[in-house]
């Protein structure tokens, strides 16, 4: 029982001979020096946190004519790099860390990395090209490289779009800048062409004068600039015209839906026929009279 009591003892004594160099040191360190050091260097990230903050606020409330919001994303996130750039480095110097060896090292890293990493050095670049020359923004429809979205994300490296079927894809902004891009969203207005064929025997001014009147039961059809109709040629089933009507990019679904059926109306109600391909067949019996009954009616009609 002794010896249990005098290991305790011991231990004890190992424990507190451990502590009490750490306990001496917390002591020394927690002067009033020290502490108004660390008061200052609290309200110094402080400051520099409420700056941080009204930057990002001022860059959201700027409007989106002047600023456009990918233009803007991107401005924040270059914001955020710095701060925290300069937050490490605040806190490095409070460590007596040299930062002009820090400056030093980095460049040698940089220029080791931009090596390694050349292919997202050029979606970078290209990525500066994408925001400068103003080809797509947040919420345009694109076509790029085969796939075909909405964009939700335009950053440094890459695009983000959604497809009409609710899928994601990441675009790299190399790939934008060397690809073909189509934006349907770009301009304020987009035109559709619907080609109607009519018959031979339509008159031709009453099938042009019919089909004038169908963008007027089309609500999503813009009368500036004003519906186009015109003949196109001639086909094999019928005469081709073509129906042009303007209307804004969002509507694209109502005015396609309302132009087919405003053209079958217009048709209909004017009795023009529409034709199609159609094919007469006879069914017969096998009865060897009728077939020779059919072969002399063709020999009469000739």
């Amino acid at each position: 029982m002794n010896e249990i009591t005098k290991a305790g003892e011991n231990a004890v004594h190992e424990f507190n001979g451990a502590l009490n160099p750490l306990l001496t040191y917390l002591k020394s360190f927690l002067t009033w020096n020290n502490l108004f050091k660390l008061i200052g260097i609290l309200f110094v990230l402080l400051i520099m946190t409420i700056i941080y903050k009204l930057i990002l606020r001022a860059v959201k409330k700027v409007s989106e004519e002047k600023l456009p919001p990918q233009r803007a994303l991107i401005i924040r996130k270059i914001i955020s790099y710095i701060f925290y750039i300069i937050i490490v480095m605040f806190v490095l110097s409070l460590f007596g860390v040299k930062l002009s060896a820090i400056w030093g090292a980095a460049g040698v890293a940089g220029v080791a990395i931009a090596f390694a990493a050349q292919t997202s050095v050029s979606n970078m670049i290209s990525g500066i090209f994408v925001v400068a020359e103003k080809v797509l923004k947040i919420g345009d429809l694109i076509n790029v490289a085969g796939e075909t979205g909405i964009v939700d994300d335009v950053g440094l490296l890459s695009v983000k779009i959604h497809t009409l079927d609710n899928q994601m894809i990441r675009i790299p902004n190399s790939t934008i800048i060397n690809s073909t891009l189509r934006n349907t969203n770009y301009f304020s207005m987009r035109r559709m062409d619907f080609q109607v064929l009519v018959a031979y025997d339509t008159d031709m001014e009453k099938a042009l004068s019919c089909l004038s009147e169908a963008p007027k039961y089309c609500k999503s059809v813009l009368t500036d600039p004003a519906p186009l109709v015109w003949f196109e040629g001639f086909d094999d089933s019928g005469i081709k015209m073509i129906l042009a009507i303007w209307f804004k990019p969002e509507n694209f679904l109502a005015a396609k839906n309302e132009g087919f059926i405003a053209i079958k109306r217009i048709c209909d109600e004017a009795g023009i026929e529409i034709p199609y391909n159609k094919l007469d067949v006879k069914v017969y019996d096998g009865d060897p009279q009728f077939i020779k009954k059919s072969i002399d009616h063709k020999k009469q009609e000739a």
